[in-house]
């Protein structure tokens, strides 16, 4: 909401307000302004300083004893005449019948002394006596010509500190920088941005993933959403050549206004078989932020918390724009759950925000059995494009075992790897590794240099997915022929 939008709220009829606003400092300054551009008397409550005047006008000479909730609006009650009342914080009270009842009374006699509440805090849940008398509102967030005003401000203020230099940046720098401070309230976007340039006097390209993981850790999720710090290159990622050559014809879409944003892929098949490390090389290519959803997280035993968590993941994904949302092992949060509904509420709230979401919030979707996920999620549109990653075939093991050999340090100049590779048919990449894992352990105990012999000992001696359900990966390709492509 605007803040015209706020001044109109102010003007009408409605006499209970529930402003929502981490920046409680500029939400105070704009209800003083519009309360002196109508002419209104205001007044502004907290729990530690009790009632003063909002803006100038005289303090009360026992304001100290209107500290507590229950005084304070006994004492509010007995003013008469127009007035605007800023109650900062009464959100733990408002399970009070005393509390509740006194902000009844002042809401009812409205239209005899036109005076109006305002009800400033974070986060508000108005119980139901409340709620038909009130309206929710909230401050409006900076646009991009007002961030760029703000870093001005910020460097302004390091050049006065610093002898006169100047803030070295670029166009694109600083394009990036202010694209990534969308989302957030002014105090927090001059905070940040003064963070980006006091360290080295400079805004560059490489402040811009630590800006994201301090725009993150102010929108705390509390273990629902996670800021993945570590991508990977896709270059790391062995095979997936259809979805690799899906994303180099849609990298472009990521930086051009005109082009319409990727909506994001499914990917699902055989558990191991990569899907994580390929969500993870999406955001590294695209050098974008990566959140990672817990679906299990979610999860509250206070009914509507849990679709209200859900609207919250995903709104803090689209103040992150553009990044990418990975949903890991999405069935396990749609799964069907008897007679509570949780799921289809859950479905309801991701596919609406599928469809509704300008944002340039690019979803990875991962799953291991799609055949429990539901329809709607699954037709043209909600996403664009739905992979089947399968077992690695030859040439494909093949760089498996070059990238984990070389992640530790290992030559592979000195083994057979077409023979390993055969010798490997029907593993995962996951097995491929807990293999070398193994050898490398084995080669430790016997104080040796890890060989060909030990890596075809590990192999031997693992029974993989492919053989140990068999049945079921039959099943899983005879669906995916003709419902997907290969990743």
């Amino acid at each position: 909401m605007d803040n015209n939008d706020l001044a109109l709220l102010l003007k009408g009829r409605v006499p209970l307000i529930a402003l929502e606003s981490y920046d409680e400092q500029r939400a105070v300054e704009l209800v003083s302004s519009h309360a002196r551009d109508l002419g209104m008397a205001a007044w502004k409550w907290t729990l530690t300083d009790g009632i003063g005047p909002l803006g100038f006008g005289l303090e009360l000479s026992d304001a100290s004893q209107y500290c507590e909730p229950e005084a304070a609006l006994r004492h509010l009650k007995g003013l008469s005449g127009p007035l605007l009342i800023v109650l900062c914080d009464l959100h733990p009270f408002l399970d009070d019948a005393k509390v509740i009842r006194l902000l009844k009374d002042m809401a009812l006699r409205f239209d005899a002394q036109r005076q109006k509440l305002v009800l400033l805090s974070h986060r508000l849940s108005l119980p139901e006596e409340l709620v038909r008398l009130s309206v929710k509102s909230a401050i409006a967030l900076p646009d991009d010509d007002e961030i760029r005003s703000l870093l001005r401000l910020e460097a302004k203020r390091w050049q006065e500190q610093n002898r006169g230099l100047r803030v070295k940046t670029d166009k694109a720098s600083l394009d990036a920088l202010i694209a990534n401070l969308r989302g957030l309230p002014h105090e927090d976007v001059r905070r940040l941005a003064w963070g980006a340039i006091a360290d080295d006097g400079a805004i560059t390209e490489s402040d811009v993933p630590k800006l994201n993981k301090a725009k993150f850790a102010l929108m705390d999720m509390q273990g629902v959403l996670h800021y993945e710090y570590h991508t990977e290159a896709l270059a790391s990622v062995a095979g997936f050549e259809g979805l690799k050559r899906w994303l180099k014809q849609r990298e472009p879409a990521l930086m051009d206004v005109d082009l319409e944003p990727p909506k994001g892929v499914l990917l699902f098949g055989v558990q191991g078989g990569g899907k994580s490390l390929a969500a993870k090389a999406i955001a590294g290519m695209w050098k974008l932020p990566l959140l990672r959803l817990d679906m299990a997280a979610l999860y509250n035993k206070y009914i509507g918390e849990t679709e209200r968590n859900l609207r919250a993941a995903l709104a803090l994904a689209d103040t992150m724009q553009p990044c990418v949302l990975w949903i890991d092992e999405i069935e396990k949060g749609l799964a069907e759950d008897g007679d509570s509904g949780v799921a289809q509420r859950i479905l309801g709230t991701l596919l609406t925000w599928m469809a509704e979401r300008k944002s340039r919030v690019i979803l990875v979707a991962t799953s291991n059995d799609i055949s429990v996920l539901p329809p709607e999620l699954m037709r043209k549109g909600r996403f664009d494009e739905v992979f089947f990653v399968d077992l690695p075939e030859q040439e494909t093991r093949k760089h498996i075992f070059t990238i984990h050999m070389q992640k530790r340090d290992i030559h592979c100049e000195g083994f057979d790897l077409n023979s390993l590779a055969a010798m490997s048919e029907g593993f995962t990449g996951a097995e491929i590794e807990q293999a070398v894992v193994a050898a490398c352990y084995q080669a430790r105990a016997d104080e040796c240099q890890l060989e060909q012999l030990y890596l075809q000992r590990a192999l031997t001696q693992t029974r993989p997915l492919s053989v140990l359900q068999a049945e079921k990966l039959h099943a899983l390709r005879a669906w995916a022929k003709e419902r997907s492509v290969p990743a």
